[in-house]
């Protein structure tokens, strides 16, 4: 880069643009790098955010959906259905609460509309059982439940 040139050294100009021009280059390349870097660390956040997300629907739901089946199977068998309604309520607003608590920014608005629509139906479920909605009403409720409980299960397989 200097050369000496009667014994001061003086900066060789013909060389400074190429050098300038390797500076700029290593400088866009470790740009783009970090930029990689970045884009590979945010699909791993959302990754980890849609597991969290989706196994709290698939772990929660299961409990909730027994619970349920067992008020409406005392319920159909015209037993009390007093012992089962608490549990089945406790299942509902648990998965309900653990769902809305894993959700993120890091989720697709899809995925986290399907679950709020699971979140909504869950709760509307242990409303109709605690208010002893008619059979009608409950039996729309648990149909939402399913429905919007299926679509987020699509939903999270759709997202990995």
């Amino acid at each position: 880069m200097y050369q000496h040139h009667r014994g001061h050294p003086t900066a060789d100009t013909a060389v400074a643009p190429a050098y300038r021009a390797s500076v700029s280059a290593s400088v866009s390349a470790s740009s783009a790098t970090s930029r990689i870097r970045e884009s590979q660390r945010q699909q791993s956040l959302t990754t980890k955010a849609v597991r969290a997300a989706c196994e709290s629907l698939a772990t929660t739901s299961k409990d909730a959906i027994d619970k349920v089946n067992a008020f409406v199977g005392a319920f159909n068998q015209g037993r009390d259905t007093a012992p089962t309604e608490g549990p089945a309520i406790d299942a509902l607003n648990n998965t309900a609460d653990t769902v809305a608590a894993s959700l993120s920014a890091a989720l697709s608005q899809e995925l986290r509309d399907g679950l709020n629509g699971y979140v909504d139906a869950a709760r509307g479920v242990a409303n109709a059982i605690a208010s002893h909605a008619p059979t009608g009403e409950f039996n729309r409720r648990v149909d939402q439940l399913n429905d919007t409980k299926t679509k987020a299960l699509k939903l999270c397989l759709a997202s990995f």
